[in-house]
């Protein structure tokens, strides 16, 4: 497992710095290989940082928060699980729910998380998103039980995001809810689990269908593909073309890309398992590379490096007008 680690972060840091023009290469590598890495492990996750992203974005853009600080939160976004690196693949990939011992490992995620990202030259510009995504504003979250005025606003857009996608996206003991169950749910929880203007303006946003065209996606117009053993777990990347192969990581299955007129590439089954080699987590540095890109092109580099030298919990954001 180890030696296959190396061989992953190795490629991928290779590829993208190929890729990505200087200055960015340092900063952008070690965030791409990281947040990759979270990606690749579990199965059932496919698309959820990109998924989580966008919805944050949505979210903050419709709160009328500045461009740069839209553009720090989607990126929170997309690395929120980040701690989940630390958690065994048996809990990961379990295919029924969790005992108590197994979650109060999971519980531990954003605080692995916050330690990874110490010493980082982006620290203070996403840890917010990734130690306190589970706080709630009823002081019933993790790791810190923090209460609703002592959660970091990027903290709460990135956990109302992360549940409605968890909610609307499929496991292997349930299948996604819809739409409407989850932005119910968000109701319900509204005030304890969630902040209430903030899940309001969400929930708005739902009914309105401006969350449509992200969920069920892993990528801007590209929807999951279905698994006829474990549904939609496949992930198709922009780059690819029709007679490629992709694999589900979750049973093995092969599939082939045919080219529709309607839904462009989908995904056909060949009846064959993939082997050892072809179910190996492949980095979709191109994705990863747009969210990025985006995010920083919003945010000067001297403002991203002065950053983690600003109180992370600054009582201005958390009491913009926005939110009154």
């Amino acid at each position: 497992m180890l030696s296959n680690l190396v061989k992953w972060l190795t490629g991928a840091a290779k590829t993208a710095e190929a890729s990505m023009p200087p200055p960015h290469n340092a900063l952008l590598n070690s965030l791409l290989v990281m947040a990759w890495f979270v990606e690749s492990r579990d199965p059932y996750t496919g698309g959820h940082l990109w998924r989580v992203s966008r919805f944050a974005k949505i979210l903050s853009e419709a709160l009328e928060l500045p461009v740069a600080e839209v553009a720090r939160i989607s990126l929170g976004g997309f690395l929120h699980d980040l701690g989940k690196i630390g958690i065994p693949d048996a809990i990961l990939r379990k295919p029924t729910a969790l005992t108590e011992e197994e979650y109060a490992l999971m519980r531990t995620h954003p605080e692995i998380g916050w330690r990874m990202l110490a010493g980082h030259p982006l620290a203070g510009l996403v840890k917010e998103a990734v130690y306190s995504h589970h706080e709630r504003p009823d002081g019933l979250g993790y790791p810190r039980g923090l209460t609703l005025q002592e959660i970091p606003l990027e903290a709460r857009i990135v956990g109302i995001c992360d549940a409605f996608d968890a909610m609307t996206s499929s496991r292997p003991y349930r299948s996604g809810m819809s739409r409407g169950q989850a932005l119910a749910i968000l109701h319900s929880q509204s005030g304890k689990q969630f902040d209430s203007p903030l899940c309001k303006r969400f929930i708005a946003l739902g009914r309105a269908g401006a969350l449509d065209h992200v969920m069920g996606h892993s990528d801007d117009g590209i929807p999951l593909q279905e698994c006829p053993m474990c549904g939609p777990t496949l992930v198709v990347r922009r780059e690819q073309q029709p007679g490629e192969h992709i694999f589900c990581r979750n049973c093995g299955g092969d599939f082939i890309l045919h080219n529709t007129d309607q839904q462009g590439l989908s995904a056909q089954p060949t009846g064959q398992q993939g082997e050892v080699r072809d179910l190996q987590p492949e980095a979709d540095i191109p994705l990863i590379k747009r969210v990025l890109d985006e995010a920083m092109s919003r945010m000067p580099i001297a403002e991203l490096l002065a950053f983690p030298l600003l109180n992370a919990r600054s009582d201005v954001v958390a009491n913009r007008k926005v939110l009154s």
